[in-house]
């Protein structure tokens, strides 16, 4: 186990915790070169290129089975199944187009049932059902590169453009009386699907959707009930990693970083709740991870490089008004 920065004064790490960040797996020094360390485009790319071959990018590759799957199922156990392995994959940065995510997320399509183009991993379906469609189209797109332009994905992302709410929203469960409003879980899963699709080509129109959809989050501050304006719920101001199928403040905010969208009045209280969980100046802690199956042991620690890299790129794009970079200092190596 690596020893400990030390703290840093003020809300985003010292050179010393960038460098704790880029001594750490593959995934985590990709992502603090492109996120942190403004790196030169070639920097970013050949770490990007060394997820596969080295630490859990590697073992997650590994492990996949003689058919193309993980974990013995598509969509079960959790989290060690097909479509976990790859969302996995996805958020540690694995290239696009990689031959064994592009034949993982081909195990999915080819295993699914469909429901007017909506996907579902049940034993008996009776419908097609948001996030696991949603869930489908993020791998296909980011992964697989919308896999040769397989129509399956744009019938996807058609039926989830026409599962929206009226409140901007999604829901998984729709047509009960708990799914005439969007859940925070459901909606964040379509955005970064709908997202993910636009930025690889998809020729459906999707802008509109994102936009109803970062309103409903916003109208909620991220995480306030419509009824009451308290919390949600008490798990959403902790950010777990992998944050597998659930929405967090950190997610979300995640989401309108990676977006480049207009920072919003609306989304200060979750970021002051980032700034407050700071373990120590620069610094953040890991939460326990969500019960079942795991590929790694995802434990809590004193201060974890997934949370700090998280947080930290989150409020440096606040604290930058969404454009210019932070003063990170210059770790060694970087130019």
């Amino acid at each position: 186990m690596a020893t400990n920065p030390e703290p840093a004064e003020g809300s985003v790490p010292s050179a010393r915790i960038v460098d704790w960040l880029l001594a750490g797996d593959p995934s985590i020094r990709f992502q603090t070169l492109r996120d942190l360390c403004d790196a030169p485009d070639f920097e970013v790319a050949k770490a990007q290129a060394q997820i596969a071959g080295n630490g859990w990018g590697a073992l997650l590759l590994q492990a996949q089975d003689p058919d193309g799957s993980w974990g013995g199922g598509l969509y079960n156990p959790k989290w060690t199944s097909t479509m976990f392995t790859l969302l996995l994959l996805h958020w540690l940065g694995l290239p696009p187009g990689h031959p064994q995510a592009v034949s993982g997320c081909l195990r999915l399509l080819d295993g699914a049932e469909y429901f007017d183009g909506g996907l579902s991993f049940e034993r008996h379906p009776k419908r097609a059902e948001n996030c696991v469609t949603a869930m489908t189209v993020l791998v296909g797109c980011e992964l697989g590169q919308r896999l040769d332009g397989d129509s399956r994905i744009d019938d996807a992302v058609t039926w989830l453009l026409a599962e929206e709410l009226d409140d901007g929203g999604w829901n998984c469960e729709p047509h009960t009386s708990m799914g005439k409003h969007a859940s925070f879980h459901t909606t964040i899963s379509t955005l970064e699907a709908l997202a993910a699709y636009r930025h690889s080509g998809g020729p459906l129109p999707v802008a509109a959707a994102e936009t109803r959809g970062r309103e409903f989050l916003l109208m909620h501050s991220l995480y306030r009930s419509h009824r009451t304006g308290s919390v949600a719920h008490p798990t959403l101001a902790q950010f777990r990693f992998p944050p597998q199928w659930h929405f967090d403040i950190l997610r979300g905010l995640e989401y309108f970083r990676a977006e480049n969208c207009p920072q919003d009045d609306r989304m200060s209280i979750a970021i002051k709740v980032i700034a407050s969980h700071q373990r120590s100046p620069g610094n953040w802690g890991g939460y326990r991870p969500h019960p079942g199956r795991m590929w790694f042991r995802w434990t809590p620690e004193d201060i974890s490089r997934w949370a700090t890299l998280r947080c930290a790129r989150v409020l440096r794009w606040w604290e930058s008004g969404g454009s210019a970079a932070g003063d990170f200092g210059t770790p060694s190596g970087v130019g």
